[in-house]
């Protein structure tokens, strides 16, 4: 077509010149038609083109699909075969029974009943196992349940435990350096603070600027009445020479701790119970009581901030 269209155009060149003007009319319609003729061709066979491209993907999934029908009657036939052979295995086994005497028939169906008790004792033993099973799979999903809720109790507990020692730290920011200290460990909050910062050397009367960071650890402790407070004295091991009603570093340390509870005491709003006073002389320091240094530290007060832990021992008890 394309030829036709070729030869066509270089005779309308080469005769525009010596033909009339209807006959080169004539000619350039019929080159228009088949030029539009030539596209439509093109456009038909780019869409046959198309349809072959589909019809020969279709044959390939046909073809596929012919495959694996080939396979699986394979495999059909291959299963018929072997279950024939079975059949007629079964057959012959059954063929050889029914020759067998009637004492031997008799003595198999013994054997089967026996089988049948046996297997009966085991069934039931089995439903007694899965029902125990079953108990315990509650009894674990409870004890699974009350360990969550005792993971969300300690937890809920860490939080305000560390709410708590963020609360102090803030409101002892002033003392910070002057031998106090406050930190959380072990779910507990431990706020420690040096003789210096308390008590002269050898005395339990608190000096002013420990009463008032003491007051002002109190004004945290009230706000928080589900704490019990700990606190706890502590000495260098440096025997005690001091006032002579004090039988030595013991005694002093349980001075100190009391000196500290009472200055707790005169805010209303703590609650007595909650408060515990303690003496631990030498025998837990922190430091080497080979330096002064050493010594410094391990004459402290440590108060012993500890969450109440009913609820965490009820969780406990029913686990």
């Amino acid at each position: 077509m394309i030829k036709k269209l070729s030869i066509l155009a270089l005779t309308i060149t080469l005769f525009t010149s010596c033909v009339s003007k209807k006959i080169y009319t004539d000619l350039e319609d019929k080159y228009a038609n088949l030029k539009k003729e030539n596209r439509s061709l093109t456009d038909e066979m780019a869409e046959l083109s198309k349809e072959k491209t589909k019809v020969s993907n279709d044959l390939n999934e046909l073809e596929s699909a012919y495959e694996a029908a080939v396979s699986e009657r394979d495999k059909l036939q291959a299963d018929y075969a072997a279950s024939k052979n079975n059949l007629e295995t079964l057959k012959a086994s059954y063929k050889a029974l029914e020759e067998n005497s009637s004492a031997s028939i008799a003595k198999n169906a013994q054997k089967n009943r026996e089988l049948l008790a046996q297997l009966e004792a085991k069934e039931q033993a089995l439903a007694a196992e899965n029902e125990r099973l079953n108990t315990l799979k509650k009894e674990l999903e409870s004890r699974s349940q009350r360990v969550a809720e005792l993971e969300n109790v300690i937890a809920s507990k860490d939080a305000a435990m560390h709410k708590l020692k963020d609360a102090i730290s803030k409101a002892l920011t002033n003392f910070e350096g002057k031998g106090l200290t406050v930190e959380q460990r072990n779910g507990k909050v431990y706020i420690s603070m040096e003789n210096k910062l308390l008590f002269e050397s050898g005395s339990w009367y608190v000096g002013a600027q420990g009463a008032q960071a003491v007051k002002q650890l109190g004004s945290v402790l009230a706000e928080n009445p589900e704490i019990s407070v700990l606190i706890e004295g502590h000495t260098d091991n440096v025997p005690y020479k001091g006032n002579a009603q004090l039988s030595g570093n013991w005694d002093l340390s349980a001075k100190r701790a009391t000196a500290i509870v009472n200055i707790l005491r005169e805010n209303d709003a703590i609650n007595p119970e909650n408060l515990t006073a303690a003496g631990r002389g030498e025998f837990a320091p922190i430091a080497s009581n080979e330096t002064s240094e050493g010594k410094a530290k391990n004459r402290r007060i440590e108060v012993i901030l500890t969450p109440k832990l009913d609820e965490i021992s009820k969780l406990l008890n029913e686990i």
